[in-house]
């Protein structure tokens, strides 16, 4: 009786162990580029949405830059983001991941095939499938497949513009928001917004914003803000209450003609994500992704 309590005792003990073992999984090894801020093991649930703006601005031929094509920017910033979102899970205790990330077009394409690709980078991770082998696939994965969409838009070069403005008033709360977790909405956009199918005007408030707008509204003289704020220029705000999500707008490109593009640029979507109530958000130039995979990087890293 002595001996069967003592093996009995020896094998609880040793199921608690690996057990514990399990379940604090807390630090995979790193082989390159760690970040530099350590991760808590006890991190916040991430649901990362990625929106593409694949209007006329990624265009080689119409916009080319000798530095690096503005596409193969946008691919550079999502391979931050991916790839923080893999350190993110593989830093993370085995038991508590539940982590989601999602990539978007607005509007989405006529084509099923390619459809079908971004289907496939709706990405869900749990502590039954969040294995190191599936989880270290996933930028290769998005790499691959974001290259495509941008190669096949390219190709098509049928640029109809991006939706953005109606991808926040219809979508945003729907798709991009979900509760008990940390939200963050990343866009990919030179800061304009146009679609042909999709232009609002309501006094000097508006769903679009292209270089010309800018000339006509006479946003382009040094008493720009003056004007904007007295004659009260802007995007047209939502009524939705987006207090829920983060929104990190990567990718700003001003139109150089214009000494005061950028400040209207930023003002616009500053006051446009402040006025629906948009709990965090960054916007960023168009800079190398070298340059800028350390600004991505630490913003999703953060707490």
């Amino acid at each position: 009786m002595k001996i069967k309590t003592i093996v009995f005792i020896i094998l609880v003990t040793v199921l608690s162990c690996k057990n514990d073992k399990e379940e604090s999984n807390v630090e995979l090894s790193i082989e390159n580029n760690e970040p530099t801020t350590k991760l808590s093991p006890n991190r916040p649930n991430l649901n990362i949405s990625i929106l593409l703006d694949l209007s006329d601005r990624i265009d080689p031929v119409k916009y080319p830059n000798p530095a690096m094509e503005f596409y193969e920017r946008d691919l550079g910033y999502i391979h931050s983001v991916v790839e923080s979102f893999e350190w993110h899970l593989r830093n993370k205790r085995s038991i508590k991941i539940k982590d989601h990330i999602q990539l978007f077009i607005e509007p989405e394409p006529a084509d099923g095939a390619l459809n079908s690709k971004i289907q496939s980078l709706n990405m869900s991770f749990t502590k039954d499938n969040a294995k190191k082998e599936y989880i270290m696939q996933t930028s290769g994965v998005y790499d691959s497949i974001v290259k495509q969409i941008y190669q096949s838009a390219i190709e098509d070069n049928n640029y109809v513009g991006s939706d953005v403005w109606g991808f926040f008033k219809n979508n945003v709360q729907d798709f991009c928001v979900e509760e008990d977790f940390r939200n963050i909405l990343v866009v990919l956009t030179d800061g304009y917004l146009y679609h042909k199918d999709v232009k609002i005007k309501e006094k000097n408030l508006t769903s679009y914003l292209r270089p010309q707008d800018i000339r006509e509204f006479k946003l382009n003289k040094a008493n720009w803000k003056e004007r904007m704020e007295t004659e009260n220029f802007g995007f047209i705000p939502m009524q939705d209450d987006l207090k829920n999500i983060e929104v990190l707008v990567l990718g700003i490109n001003p139109d150089k003609k214009n000494d005061y593009e950028q400040d209207v640029i930023f003002k616009y979507w500053k006051d446009w994500l402040t006025q629906m109530n948009v709990k965090q958000f960054e916007i960023k130039l168009a800079n190398l992704p070298a340059n800028m995979d350390k600004v991505i990087k630490d913003y999703i890293f953060q707490e």
